[in-house]
């Protein structure tokens, strides 16, 4: 790597070994980051790298005619320009799970914006002025936006000749996965009803939306290979996808995690990585490729938009007697995650509460629409605003309190799901629902004061449209269900690399895996793991790279659980190992070496009563123990393909939120005030941390709730709002006070009793901050984001 500069560093993390689990200890990239000073993946740099750049399509649905890239060649301080028919292999295409995405479009294009052709050159403007003389003919055909038109009779098809091992069980090939579920007799529950009630809700499509752009640095090898340092959620997926594009081995793909900024689900798939590869082979040279904010857009997947159709009975005391629920996820022209995503809608669809009737269904489309995946709650969301605003309806039909109504029907320890799997861990739904309901309300009338109305705190902001004219105070509730880890059989598991030696006469330990570091604080809590189970201060992070085994992806709430149990399973055995070294060096001079619980704490090897017994420098000395080791939770199994019955997943976690919203009738602002969390965290590991998971998962709840959407043309397919000045994002004043409150209920079958909680927060604020519009307007609201003339009707 000569002449690279700012790429990652070693992390080492000082601090007493209280600074272990259940402490805040800091981030030790917190300061740099809020200095400005952290190295992202976009500031990497070679001395003599070349700029890549990405020509993509301009229509959704078209054969491509012709390429010519003579102009493009031609330009001065061009190196390459690569087509589909410049790929070195027979393996072209790519998937997480279906390989179905091309890495340059081959014949066709399927969606707007898809990559058709690579630049590199010498500067990145030069990049782009030579993308933009590469000429490409287009024959235009007609597009499928929805379910209607792409599974009509006749539709065309977004992939022919479908071979995965989902399209055997489909009702067309425009359809990427279907999952049922079916338990007892919905039917018949439903004729048991005293009242029914029936929603229709749409939710659009939400962006990942994270501040640092696609990027990465390829440096080709003397041995062949390639060098690639990048930002993504999970380094051995992405190699397992470039490699065989490349025709290379594995291991002459080093894969390097560069500083991440965001992610959410949106860099799981590939995006520049492939294509760096390929552009710096070619030319020999290292290759820089940094999306600007228009391109992002394009260069990842989106969260799946839906439509969802609903049915719900109760008795007239309230008692829930039967679920209907049909889905349709819009998986736009490639798979991606659309399987997964698609068994959690079905299998999360119920929600948080008992019904031993259900008749479900959910499907995911393959359309032109742009590709979605995964992003922040995979599926759960989308179902949790649905089935909330149903029970919202239900508790009005019948005069009931809302919250009452959901703790009378709510989930508990020993609840049978409609996929058949048993709650074997706590769940609190009704207490989280307690809890949040008793936190104080905040003050009325916040804008005002001795100097009249502060119009920050009123709907509208600094455009000072109203002083407090029109403006409705509303109040919501919801809760949801997510589930932890991957699912449905899926052989989850994580590796992690430990050393433990003295330097300077200090025994210190070193932590190596390849977690992605996306913002979640995993090297925190990795270090206070070790401080924990090796008694040391000091905790070295290796970068995350490949040269150790496979993390997974840091998603579906799972890094915490599944990577931090990998780190504590592979500390217990690095301490058995000194104990043992111990036993045979200072076993003859105290009989606790033989019959007592030994622990290491403070440098020491120490009784369980406190007796000190060695240091543990003494008893290392110049050895050095280092093992790597892999982890995985309870097996998980698929869902039936016809019942949904299965116990597909491994942890569940719960969050409920309160929501407090002023409306301005008038003109259909919305402000909202505060959005109250609780939520079961199982033992909170970092409770600092565990704060800021917690509110900046409400956060986006939040934004898809009132202005976050990427608006697609339904007759052309294309996306009108590729940039922050049209898709908005809360900022610092649109985001209210997040009370939190944190519950701790151990899950014996998780490392230290933890719960991954990432996405749940996510899942009930959108549903909360609807219900509290509704409370103030008296409207339905079954679609989100909710716009001003949804408000006024104008």
């Amino acid at each position: 790597m000569s002449g690279v500069t700012r790429t990652p560093t070693h992390l080492t993390q000082g601090g007493a070994t209280d600074a272990g689990i259940g402490a805040s200890t800091l981030r030790p990239d917190g300061t740099l980051k809020v200095t400005g000073e952290f190295a992202y993946s976009s500031d990497l740099w070679h001395e003599d790298m070349l700029w890549g750049f990405t020509l993509r399509s301009t229509v959704a649905h078209a054969e491509i005619v012709s390429i010519d890239t003579s102009e493009a060649l031609a330009q001065s301080g061009v190196y390459a320009v690569l087509t589909y028919d410049d790929l070195p292999t027979e393996v072209k295409n790519y998937g997480l799970e279906i390989q179905d995405t091309p890495v340059l479009a081959h014949g066709k294009v399927r969606h707007h914006g898809e990559p058709v052709a690579l630049v590199a050159a010498d500067h990145p403007e030069t990049a782009r002025r030579a993308a933009a003389k590469i000429k490409v003919e287009y024959a235009e055909l007609p597009v499928v936006t929805d379910e209607a038109s792409a599974t009509r009779e006749g539709a065309p098809l977004v992939h022919e000749n479908r071979k995965d091992h989902h399209a055997g069980h489909v009702p067309h090939p425009n359809i990427v996965h279907r999952q049922p579920i079916v338990r007892g007799d919905a039917e018949a529950a439903a004729r048991r009803a005293d009242v029914i009630v029936t929603g229709e809700y749409v939710f659009g499509m939400q962006d990942q939306a994270f501040l640092g752009p696609e990027s990465g640095l390829a440096v080709p090898a003397e041995d062949g290979g390639v060098d690639l340092y990048v930002a993504t959620q999970w380094l051995h997926s992405d190699l397992r996808q470039i490699a065989p594009v490349l025709g290379l081995p594995e291991d002459k793909v080093r894969m390097t995690l560069s500083g991440v900024g965001g992610a959410f689900g949106g860099r799981e798939d590939l995006s520049m990585q492939i294509h760096g590869c390929l552009l710096a082979l070619r030319t020999g040279k290292p290759v820089k490729i940094v999306y600007n904010r228009f391109e992002s857009f394009f260069g990842h997947v989106h969260r799946h938009p839906a439509k969802l159709w609903y049915e719900h009975g109760a008795t007239k005391d309230g008692k829930l007697t039967h679920m209907k629920c049909r889905i349709v996820l819009d998986g736009g022209a490639y798979a991606s995650a659309s399987p997964a995503v698609v068994g959690n809608a079905s299998s999360l669809s119920v929600g948080p509460y008992a019904v031993d009737d259900v008749d479900i269904e959910a499907i995911a489309l393959y359309t032109n629409n742009p590709p979605c995946g995964a992003m922040r709650g995979f599926g759960a969301v989308q179902a949790c605003f649905a089935y909330e605003a149903q029970m919202d309806k239900l508790a009005k039909k019948l005069g009931m309190d809302p919250v009452e109504f959901r703790q009378l029907n709510a989930m508990e320890q020993g609840t049978l799901l409609p996929t058949g799997q048993v709650v074997d861990s706590p769940a609190p739904v009704a207490e989280l629902l307690r809890r949040v309901k008793a936190m104080p309300l905040p003050p009325e009338n916040q804008w005002e004061t001795t100097e009249g109305a502060d119009v920050r705190a009123l709907p509208g902001g600094l455009s000072n449209t109203t002083h407090g004219e029109d403006v409705v105070r509303g109040i919501g509730y919801a809760v949801g269900i997510k589930n932890v880890g991957f699912s449905e059989g899926f052989d989850d598991y994580s590796t992690a690399r430990v050393r433990m030696e003295v330097v300077g006469g200090v025994p210190v330990a070193t932590v190596h895996t390849a977690m992605a570091e996306v913002g979640q604080g995993g090297v925190t809590v990795h270090a206070q793991i070790a401080r924990t189970e090796l008694g040391v201060d000091q905790v070295t992070i290796h970068p995350a790279d490949t040269r150790v085994g496979s993390a997974g992806s840091t998603s579906a709430s799972r890094q915490t659980y599944v990577t931090g149990g990998a780190v504590k399973n592979t500390c217990e055995h690095v301490r058995e190992q000194v104990l043992e070294l111990g036993r045979r060096k200072f076993g003859t001079y105290h009989p606790a070496w033989a019959t007592a619980e030994l622990l290491l704490e403070g440098g020491k090897v120490v009784t369980d009563g406190g007796e000190v017994l060695a240091d543990v420098a003494d008893v290392l000395e110049d050895e050095a123990i280092d093992l790597e080791l892999e982890w995985r939770h309870r097996p998980t199994e698929p869902f039936d393909l016809r019942t949904g019955q299965g116990n597909g997943h491994v942890q569940y976690s719960f969050a409920a939120h309160r929501a407090v919203v002023e409306v301005d009738t008038a003109l259909g602002l919305v402000k909202v005030v505060e959005l109250a969390c609780a939520q079961d965290v199982g033992k909170a590991l970092n409770p600092l941390s565990v704060v800021g998971q917690i509110q900046g998962g409400t956060t986006q709840g939040l934004g898809v709730a009132v202005m976050e959407e990427i608006i697609v043309d339904p007759k052309t397919a294309k996306v009108r709002n590729p940039s922050f000045t049209d898709y908005l994002i809360p900022t610092i004043l649109d985001t209210p006070t997040i009370p939190v409150d944190v519950l701790e209920l151990a899950d014996e079958h998780a490392p230290y009793g933890l719960r991954g909680i990432g996405e749940a927060p996510t899942l009930s604020s959108t549903p909360a901050v609807l219900a509290a519009i509704r409370n103030a307007t008296g409207l339905e609201l079954n679609r989100t984001p909710v716009r001003p003339e949804h408000l006024t009707g104008t």
